[in-house]
């Protein structure tokens, strides 16, 4: 037996030993190499540390965060390959037009001022440039917008962002439907976490890394948006409506956002703190919750009831002679 078969049969032992009775009743190859959708990771959940400059601001920052979702890598290449270049050469462009104008048609290097009215090909010129430009942005705009309203697929996790005054609440209706509350953490606090200031809170949400997510954003009094800028992701969280958005992320880790939409005294103090980790390490952080189950286990039989036992055979009255 190889070591990898060592450790994988230990992992079932384990996991039939301490999971919960849901778990009890997944199939021992769910848990065999490359399959841990139902594995719990052993040791249970520690809240990952952020790593300096990933998903969070960083001093002196010029640009956009490095991304982290398939959607957010595509909008940065297109800004970074397509729209930057464009815009830089258009400005340089004007520039040169201004300059150009200044020098050549001021009253002393133009005394007389032409009397022309009119140029047919100017005017096609500065109408047919700025149309290509508009299309070579378009194609790939297009593109973007769609998978960032792609629909999430049947199997994705649900996850629901609730705003409130003024803190987040996430709910988790394929887990068990147990729910979290994410406040603000003070900056003693954030400073002994390792965290920083302003944008850390006391409980994440926690996800499962490289997996669709189907997140729902709901308003509990005022409209309330809900946005990480590393993941290239923004919805809107607004009272009597359910916006929903597929989020994917890349690489395990701690990004944050804020709230980016003014809801009241304390808009400024309403941080998002998104936690990705692999699949068993999520299940081992959903295991910690009453109530709560892995998303998409089999439900445990119901116990089959026990057999009555045989009726004793009724007494006819009559003596043994």
């Amino acid at each position: 037996m190889t070591l990898g078969e060592v450790s994988n049969a230990f992992a079932r032992c384990f996991l039939r030993i301490s999971a919960p009775a849901a778990l009890l009743w997944v199939p021992a190859t769910a848990f065999a190499a490359g399959n841990d959708r139902f594995a719990v990771a052993p040791g249970g959940y520690t809240p990952m540390a952020p790593t300096p400059g990933k998903g969070m601001p960083i001093d002196g920052g010029t640009t956009f965060q490095t991304q982290y979702s398939p959607t957010g890598l595509e909008a940065l290449w297109m800004h970074d390959n397509i729209v930057m270049w464009i815009l830089v050469a258009t400005s340089l462009f004007v520039l040169g037009l201004l300059v150009y104008v200044m020098l050549r048609f001021n009253s002393r290097a133009n005394p007389v001022p032409s009397k022309t009215s009119h140029n047919t090909l100017l005017e096609v010129v500065w109408t047919g440039i700025p149309v290509l430009i508009l299309l070579v942005v378009f194609v790939p705009s297009m593109k973007l917008l769609a998978h960032q309203f792609k629909t999430p697929p049947k199997d994705a996790i649900t996850i629901k962002a609730i705003g409130n005054q003024w803190f987040w609440t996430y709910a988790y209706p394929d887990n068990g439907g147990f729910e979290v509350n994410s406040n603000l953490l003070p900056d003693a606090e954030a400073d002994k976490r390792g965290e920083p200031r302003q944008l850390a809170a006391d409980n994440r949400m926690v996800v499962p890394v490289g997996e669709p997510i189907r997140l729902q954003t709901f308003g509990a009094d005022v409209i309330h948006s809900f946005a990480v800028p590393s993941l290239w992701f923004k919805l809107d969280a607004v009272p009597g409506r359910v916006n929903e958005k597929m989020l994917t992320i890349k690489e395990p880790g701690v990004y944050y956002g804020q709230c980016s939409e003014l809801c009241g005294a304390r808009h400024g103090y309403m941080p998002i703190v998104v936690e990705a980790l692999p699949r068993p390490k999520f299940n081992a952080w959903v295991m910690t919750h009453g109530g709560a189950k892995i998303d998409g286990a089999p439900e445990a039989p119901a116990p089959v009831a026990a057999a009555a036992p045989a009726a004793a055979p009724a007494e006819t009255g009559a003596k043994p002679a």
